[in-house]
């Protein structure tokens, strides 16, 4: 079980701690409201059903199937097969995901993570010096796990669902036969990803840049009909179509060509795993959240049952005191994710121990309140690997209060920018979600990360954090973001804000962030935290990162507690981080 060394001065303090709890015990009581319309941000309502996504077209889509009666799971599919048409940086076919799902009363969490190909190997991605070939890590079709979202998706729509894959689907081929207008955002996603990593797949340039060269201008019409291809042959022949059928030899063909790991085999053997939620207890609320390979639930549980033994309320919502605690415990639950977090198919991971309220005690009693803790000073693990912000999560809600958290990514923003040849797919680049360089030092001496070490069969280590927040056994809150390593604490603090502070649910995504994640050293503060809240956090020696990028972008829903008897509503918000998202419902 993990442990801290914890000096004799720092247990003095731990009956304060015990006493801080105490007096904040009651928000969780009162949270709310859940609308204030005294409030600055005010969520989109909504009587029956709503769909909260990063795209609007794919939410559209998710909101005319529950009104053409479809439940939460169909809309779910439905728009998780829409975004890979009309969001291609992050929707779509050859990545993965995680989907919680709540049905009838009880939960459900559908792995569909991507898994290493069989030819994979612990080394494969160093070369002759001992580095990273970032090269072959990210932008090449080494660098693609086998997929799992069409295995993911109709393994939802199947179990869980009402409607035939051929209605879920039909939408989706609809948009890419037909075309849709180029939006600003999509448009400004296309040329941005030239900046960082230019465009070199020739498939990808004939979908995504004007005859002329260039990239794709707002206003410009956007077909793509061999994507549509695809769509129809999974219609027509279900996940064999996919895995083993026309797809998947078209798929293997382009990686036989050009170097790829991923063979037939590797696509027949794809298996979705279900596994059991993390669960915690927070104030008066029951959190449920993904368990690993996500490493989200268990630190947002670990996380929320530090900042529990502190009074919140009376340090006051973005303080110095607030954030320095914060940050503080954010630092510990990256440390523990950097050495025991992986597959658990393949490796032990203590989620009972992490996320037990004894272990939050002791780290809470380490916690100096004016002065923060080097990273240095915390237990020792390996660097994590670079984790992209371009995933892309949605919430749904139905009548009849089903509800699905859903997280997919192709990794990177537009996966490693390459088109598998007659598919109109681009290829994922999850293997970077391994750590290349395994049992070597990193760059502070440390070692580490074994766990997450490259294996064949196996799933990497995912943020990805789907989550819901429950009150009086009903579902409250319903979140979850894009963003990478980032994507835990944003999940973490709407929830603070959320349950502690009764914000609604377009503030609690609003207000800014922070992120700490243990190594390096270096607090992230989004604009709007005051210049005087921002001199008391230097002074506790936080070195920090102010304002230079921002915080995640989560896609929220909560729910009026009466909508379950008839008589409330459904409150959406879209993060505003970033354009083009949309709560839309009915």
């Amino acid at each position: 079980m993990p442990s801290r060394l914890m000096p004799l001065s720092v247990l003095l303090l731990a009956p304060v701690l015990f006493f801080t709890k105490a007096a904040h015990a009651d928000a969780g009581k009162t949270a709310g409201p859940i609308i204030n319309f005294e409030n600055r941000f005010l969520p989109d309502t909504y009587q029956h059903g709503i769909v909260v996504a990063a795209e609007q077209l794919a939410a559209d889509v998710g909101v005319a199937i529950m009104q053409k009666g479809g439940n939460a799971i169909d809309a779910a599919v439905a728009t998780g097969f829409a975004l890979a048409v009309t969001y291609p940086s992050a929707g779509n076919l050859a990545g993965g995901g995680f989907m919680l799902i709540h049905k009838d009363g009880e939960q459900h969490f559908i792995d569909y993570r991507e898994t290493a190909p069989i030819a994979s190997y612990r080394d494969m991605y160093l070369d002759e010096n001992d580095n990273v070939d970032r090269s072959r890590y990210y932008a090449s079709r080494q660098s693609a796990g086998v997929p799992g979202t069409v295995a993911g998706l109709i393994h939802a729509l199947e179990k869980y669902g009402t409607m035939s894959l051929s209605e879920a689907i039909e939408p989706a081929i609809e948009l890419a036969e037909k075309g849709f207008e180029v939006s600003y955002a999509l448009a400004g996603g296309i040329s941005r990803r030239g900046d960082y990593a230019p465009w070199q797949d020739k498939e990808a340039k004939r979908i995504y840049f004007r005859k002329d060269g260039t990239y794709l201008q707002p206003g410009d019409w956007l077909k793509q009909a061999d994507l549509a291809w695809t769509l129809r042959q999974i219609k027509k022949h279900g996940r064999s179509a996919f895995y083993q059928g026309k797809v998947a030899q078209r798929f293997v063909k382009d990686m036989q060509r050009n170097d790829g790991l991923i063979t037939l085999a590797d696509l027949a053997n794809y298996e979705v795993r279900e596994r059991e939620p993390v669960r915690g207890r927070f104030l008066d609320f029951d959190v449920v959240s993904a368990p690993p390979p996500s490493s989200g639930g268990v630190h947002i549980i670990q996380m929320l049952n530090i900042m529990e033994h502190f009074d919140l309320v009376a340090m006051g919502h973005n303080s110095a005191d607030y954030l320095h605690h914060l940050a503080e415990s954010m630092k510990f639950a990256y440390a523990d994710r950097s050495q025991y977090l992986g597959d658990p198919d393949y490796v032990k991971v203590p989620v009972a121990e992490l996320t037990a309220k004894s272990y939050a005690r002791t780290l809470a009693a380490s916690i100096k309140p004016d002065v923060a803790t080097p990273s240095a000073d915390i237990r020792p693990g390996a660097l994590l690997p670079e984790e992209s912000n371009d995933t892309t999560h949605y919430s749904v809600v139905d009548r009849h209060g089903n509800v699905v958290s859903n997280t997919y990514t192709l990794n990177f923003s537009f996966g490693s920018g390459i088109v598998s040849k007659g598919t109109g797919m681009l290829l994922n680049n999850e293997m970077a979600d391994f750590s290349a360089r395994p049992g070597h030092a990193n760059p502070f001496g440390l070692l580490g990360g074994t766990a997450n070490a490259i294996e064949p069969g196996k799933r990497p280590l995912s943020s990805m954090s789907p989550t819901m927040v429950f009150k009086d056994n009903k579902p409250w809150l319903v979140t979850g973001s894009p963003g990478g390593s980032l994507i835990i604490t944003s999940v973490l603090q709407v929830i603070l804000n959320a349950t502690v502070f009764g914000d609604n649910v377009a503030t609690a995504a609003a207000l800014p962030r922070i992120h700490h994640q243990w190594m390096p050293d270096k607090l992230r503060v989004e604009s709007g935290v005051s210049p005087d809240t921002l001199k008391l956090l230097g002074m506790k020696g936080h070195s920090m990162d102010i304002g230079k990028r921002t915080v995640g972008r989560t896609q929220s829903i909560m729910i009026d507690p009466g909508f379950f008897n008839g008589n409330g509503y459904l409150h959406g918000a879209s993060d505003t981080r970033r354009p083009l998202g949309a709560a839309r419902g009915y």
